[in-house]
């Protein structure tokens, strides 16, 4: 199959919701129109020093604004992956590197080594696979674990379907065993695990020290299990509406899962952020910090490394002036007096 069109077919299957386009609409238009999120900014307040640092697991960023786990980078720039960890690096920012990253593991950190950068964990049905990957990305200096559990089958993406989009046929990935242990140089798409449960989580710990943070989580009732498990954090997350209709956006969902957690770990926010007041109105409703996802892309396939760079620089300078505008002078001053939810 001729490359570009593969990779235009792919393109289009991103920006799809699962069975409709729906979701993927929803999802942006609930920041304005739907649940309309009106800000109470405060006033005469010094605000000459603004400052948007803060701190996720124990690690220092510049600002509350991170990259999501997305795969196969190199279908929007050549050097894929090690563009987006190296502007990531660059911002002082937290990127989460995807099971299905098309570059290797050990290329993305050698390219950035003084970066922050988590791995994003679909849980694969071979448990040693599983193991020597997080054994591998523990050695590499990754800091955290983030286990996806909205994808124990993938959902009917229509847009995939049309465009006859087949990533498991037509793309082949990085090995995901270490170079060591591998015995080609790549391999078809693994298996992901649809018997992978709460249960399973025990043994993930035992055999790691890094943090687990949950990626998927919606309600409160899971919210409340996680604490249970003794995990460390949770990414609300629709999978960008691309893996089941008519679920909650995640700002929806986030208030629900923050009071359920009730303090006792890390809440973060991953979908439908657009601008610097998406994210102030993520913060003041609980999450600690935001993840990008398609917007990361948008700017890898523009410019690579530097249009990343721009993106983030762009929703850094917004959320400054965002700060700024209501009257926070560091992120430890949001919070929910800042919101009003106006009535339709």
């Amino acid at each position: 199959m001729n490359q570009n069109i593969q990779v235009l077919r792919v393109w289009s299957g991103r920006h799809g919701s699962e069975t409709q386009t729906f979701d993927r609409a929803r999802q942006g238009m609930v920041w304005t129109q739907e649940r309309r999120i009106r800000l109470r900014p405060r006033y005469l307040k010094d605000v000459s020093e603004v400052d948007t640092r803060t701190i996720i697991q124990g690690e220092k960023i510049s600002a509350p604004i991170c990259i999501s786990p997305t795969g196969f980078h190199c279908l929007a720039w050549p050097d894929g992956e090690m563009s987006t960890a190296r502007a990531a690096q660059a911002a002082d920012i937290c990127y989460i590197t995807s099971t299905y990253a098309s570059c290797t593991l050990e290329d993305i950190v050698a390219t950035a080594p003084r970066g922050l950068r988590w791995f994003q964990l679909y849980v694969q049905r071979d448990r040693q696979l599983n193991k020597q990957l997080i054994q591998r990305v523990e050695s590499l200096g990754f800091k955290a674990l983030v286990i996806t559990v909205d994808v124990p089958i993938t959902g009917n993406r229509r847009h995939d379907i049309r465009n006859q989009v087949d990533l498991k046929t037509n793309l082949l990935l990085k090995d995901l065993r270490s170079p060591k242990e591998s015995s080609g140089p790549c391999l078809q798409m693994s298996s992901i695990d649809p018997s992978n449960c709460w249960d399973d989580l025990s043994w993930l710990q035992s055999i790691t020290q890094l943090p687990i943070i949950l990626k998927g989580i919606l309600t409160k009732e899971d919210a409340e299990l996680a604490v249970k498990h003794n995990v460390q954090g949770i990414i609300v997350s629709n999978h960008g509406g691309r893996q089941l209709d008519e679920v909650l956006a995640s700002i929806d969902a986030l208030t629900e899962v923050v009071a359920a957690v009730k303090g006792k770990i890390e809440v973060y926010l991953d979908g439908g952020i657009r601008t610097g007041n998406d994210v102030l109105k993520s913060l003041a409703l609980g999450a600690k910090c935001v993840f990008l996802g398609r917007p990361i892309l948008w700017g890898l396939a523009c410019k690579g490394e530097r249009g990343v760079e721009e993106v983030l620089n762009i929703l850094k300078n917004e959320f400054h002036t965002s700060m700024t505008l209501t009257g926070c002078r560091s992120v430890a001053e949001i919070n929910r007096d800042l919101i009003q939810f106006s009535r339709l």
